[in-house]
């Protein structure tokens, strides 16, 4: 069944009537049954929002850095049932292996380079660099320059997502993906010590040499490296494609994408440049800016991250339409997270969070 009532476009995201704004009201994210609303006003054109439901933008570049220890140092910023994100920065090679029985590991690289000692072999990092860690495996980062690095931990496994109708080689072709070589760790019959995260709690286990003592490995199971360099954005040249366009992984309950310079829809002057407004009915999104800039949003810089829960909306701030009216392209460089069971900002979140960042939309 379809309906049209009112006032609406003959096409989503194309000619919106003068004097309105379109809202996208969606199920399953963008794939479920739809409607757009036409509205006077924008939905986000609020001027008080009381209780806990609100947008959040955290200031991840204003995480203290751990030193060498990267257990202690991960700062937790939004935990939920399927997900866990963070950030976590390194001054050192860590003191001590890790390992995560709680879920698997998607490490971003937003700042510095290094290496990554892992049970399968190690892999060297830079700033652009997803490392993708399957539950249960060692692993001990070894900056050779201080590192930033966002964290997401999720309870399913991390896998690539359908493509569909576009192909295997979409978005990126499997042959850019790297896996390491087994090599032993220059101080492989050095004691060390290894940290095991079980249910959010740490435990530590001595040995008398390097945990990682791997000669060879075989399988499909491994640690896997991506570079956004390596990533083909699709766009369309007259149609504003929805955010999961640009699926990177995903995992049960959660969608992780890459947004990257690419260019906007100028095949059609009446096509909407800007994301469109939306109200996360089935999904919480987290926003990771990585570099550039993202043009639907101002005051926003490389390290923050911002949190959209369900049931409130978000969409271009003021003017961001008008500001689009002439870009050719974007060269924003960012990692969105969305999750389909609620996040909750943790206590230390709640320490790095822009109190005002819920006034940046709305008429005041």
């Amino acid at each position: 069944m379809y309906f049209q009532r009112g006032t609406t476009t003959r096409q989503a995201h194309v000619d919106i009537p003068a004097g309105t704004v379109e809202e996208e009201y969606a199920r399953e994210g963008f794939f479920g049954r739809t409607s757009h609303l036409y509205r006077s006003h924008p939905p986000v054109d609020w001027v008080a929002i009381d209780g806990e439901l609100r947008p959040y933008a955290f200031d991840g570049a204003a995480i203290p850095a751990s030193g060498d220890d990267w257990a202690a140092g991960r700062v937790e910023l939004l935990i939920g049932d399927d997900c866990r994100v963070g950030i976590g920065a390194l001054e050192a090679p860590m003191r001590a292996c890790f390992r995560n029985a709680d879920g698997d590991e998607i490490l971003f690289v937003h700042r510095g380079s290094g290496s990554i000692e892992t049970d399968f072999g190690p892999l060297d990092f830079r700033p652009g660099h997803y490392v993708v860690i399957p539950r249960g495996t060692v692993y001990r980062l070894v900056p050779s320059e201080p590192v930033r690095i966002l964290f997401i931990e999720t309870r399913g496994e991390v896998k690539l997502p359908d493509r569909g109708l576009i192909g295997q080689h979409a978005l990126f072709d499997p042959a850019v993906i790297d896996v390491p070589t087994p090599a032993p760790p220059e101080d492989a019959e050095a004691p060390r010590d290894l940290q095991v995260k079980r249910r959010g709690r740490l435990s530590t286990i001595r040995y008398p040499h390097h945990p990682i003592t791997t000669v060879g490995w075989r399988g499909e199971l491994t640690v896997w490296r991506l570079h956004v360099d390596d990533i083909r954005p699709v766009a369309s040249e007259r149609y504003h494609l929805p955010p999961t366009a640009h699926a990177t992984f995903v995992a049960d309950g959660v969608v992780i994408c890459s947004f990257l310079p690419r260019p906007l829809e100028t095949g059609d002057p009446g096509a909407l440049k800007v994301p469109f407004y939306h109200a996360n009915i089935d999904y919480d999104e987290v926003l990771f800016y990585h570099a550039g800039q993202f043009f639907s949003r101002e005051g926003i810089g490389p390290g923050m991250m911002t949190f959209h829960p369900q049931g409130i909306h978000h969409g271009p701030q003021p003017g961001a339409v008008a500001a689009a009216e002439d870009k050719l392209r974007t060269d924003e460089q960012a990692v969105m997270i969305d999750t389909r069971r609620p996040l909750e900002p943790t206590a230390a979140a709640e320490t790095f969070a822009r109190a005002d960042y819920w006034r940046s939309w709305g008429a005041n």
